[in-house]
């Protein structure tokens, strides 16, 4: 059996590991709550321990806290922020909505660290926690993690695959395809204009997540209990983003009004709402890549994407776009944490929202997921597909769509005509047009250069001559 000591609070007595660091607050909570075994993630962690540190200095700074605690307690916390001492965290997700398990947690590991340290005792709420409170610093650590998560995780990762986008988009500019509406044949584009449209999307999701970012930069903190700033030094909050910023390289600043980033997260729910964008944008991109993939013989099979691992435990040779699958499997778990987000931001009720250890957990873990997904969608499937020229090549010279481009000169009805006889003999709409349309073959072929058809515009030859 597990070794026990005896830790107190307000409520009595507490049996808690003899080697835990935290105490009595921490006990209960997991005690309280053996909900689903998933704790708090680990950018979470380290973003509430930067706070507690920089709350620390910002104290010592106003001469509310001794030298030496402060400084012990900042060294504790940017251990925590290193990634050290998660154990010590075991609050599950779903606990007390506003997060006050986890933050006691914390307060609680810190002062024992930081009592070790300075051989003085360190008390985890007039101490660690001078100046806050669970309802301002747990919004403001989500807000500071997300931050974090961006520039270091996935907006790195979205430029990457921007770049190898645009790099494919250069390789293929002058290979022409067929291009698809309804997930029928239309008119001809180069594979470089379809890789192009890709990267375009792509471009456009970062800018958004970027657009996201100065208001996840505001932070409730020293907003204390309701947003009043009781027990909090007028300049407290200043001083704590100063610190923050010190230590992170990002700029953080105090909310204008701490109680509407305490009441109500919709910085939060924006960023969801980006991230479900972004997911939206990559469904439709590995789901392309699946159906250009498809065959080798009853598909598409216009690219072949980098063979990974056997396909099938009963096919052999089957080779299956498990990297697009992945990326799909992704995107929906992206938008279910989107849902769970939205509804859990209208729970802001009079002054707090009291659902924000769920939104810190799907928050987060859509950052992970996205970033780790499109880094792999980048180097496992862009970067290495191959394209099948002569598939391209050979769809597109019995494309019956290419009449279109003799719109202009016979009309609609007759270039409709020699669409469904091309297709019907299943020829070349060139030799069909050759004898139903009444033009040289020399002007046909150059009206239905499909290369031409990529550049848009009307072909030479001026209005309707014909039915």
């Amino acid at each position: 059996m597990t070794k026990t000591r005896i830790e107190r609070d307000s409520l009595g007595e507490v049996l808690v590991p003899v080697d835990a660091l935290y105490g009595a607050q921490t006990q209960r909570a997991v005690d309280n709550f053996p909900v689903s075994g998933q704790r708090l993630p680990g950018p979470f962690l380290e973003a509430l321990a930067l706070i507690k540190q920089a709350a620390a200095l910002a104290n010592a700074e106003l001469g509310l806290l001794d030298p030496a605690r402060a400084q012990a307690i900042a060294d504790a916390a940017g251990l925590v922020a290193l990634g050290r001492y998660h154990e010590q965290f075991p609050v599950d997700v779903y606990q007390t909505g506003s997060g006050t398990s986890s933050n006691m947690n914390m307060n609680e590991v810190l002062a024992t660290l930081a009592s070790r340290a300075c051989g003085e005792a360190v008390h985890p709420n007039d101490h660690v926690n001078m100046g806050q409170s669970s309802n301002d610093v747990i919004p403001s650590a989500i807000h500071v993690a997300c931050v974090l998560q961006l520039h270091l995780g996935l907006l790195p990762a979205l430029d990457h695959l921007y770049a190898e986008l645009k790099r494919r988009a250069k390789e293929f500019e002058q290979v022409v395809k067929t291009g698809r509406t309804h997930l029928m044949d239309a008119l001809p584009i180069t594979l470089g204009q379809e890789i192009g449209a890709w990267a375009a999307q792509v471009y456009c999701a970062g800018e958004r997540l970027r657009h996201s970012l100065p208001h996840l930069a505001a932070l409730p903190l020293g907003g204390t209990a309701v947003g009043t700033g009781v027990n909090a030094h007028p300049e407290f909050a200043a001083r704590a983003c100063k610190q923050l910023d010190l230590t992170t390289g990002e700029s953080f600043r105090p909310a204008d009004y701490p109680m509407a980033r305490m009441a109500g997260i919709d910085a939060l729910v924006e960023l969801s709402g980006q991230l479900r964008a972004l997911a939206v944008t990559l469904h439709k991109l590995a789901n392309d890549l699946r159906w250009m993939n498809s065959g080798p013989l009853a598909g598409l099979a216009e690219i072949a994407l980098p063979a990974l691992q056997p396909g099938s435990s009963i096919m052999p040779g089957k080779v299956n776009p498990v990297i697009p699958e992945m990326v799909l499997m992704v995107c929906a778990q992206v938008m279910g944490h989107d849902a769970a987000i939205a509804f859990a931001g209208t729970s802001g009720n009079f002054q707090l929202n009291t659902m924000q250890p769920l939104v810190a957990a799907n928050l987060l873990d859509s950052l992970n997921l996205l970033a780790n997904a499109v880094h792999l969608l980048a180097d496992k499937a862009v970067a290495g597909f191959t394209v099948n020229e002569d598939v391209l090549e050979h769809a597109l010279a019995r494309n019956p769509i290419l009449v279109t481009a003799l719109n202009t000169r016979i009309g609609y009805e007759q270039a409709a005509a020699i669409a469904k006889q091309a297709y019907a003999q299943q020829r070349p709409v060139l030799d069909v047009a050759v004898e139903m349309s009444g033009l040289a073959r020399e002007e046909l072929e150059a009206l239905l250069d499909p290369r031409k058809l990529t550049e848009g515009g009307i072909p030479e030859g001026g209005a309707v001559s014909g039915g």
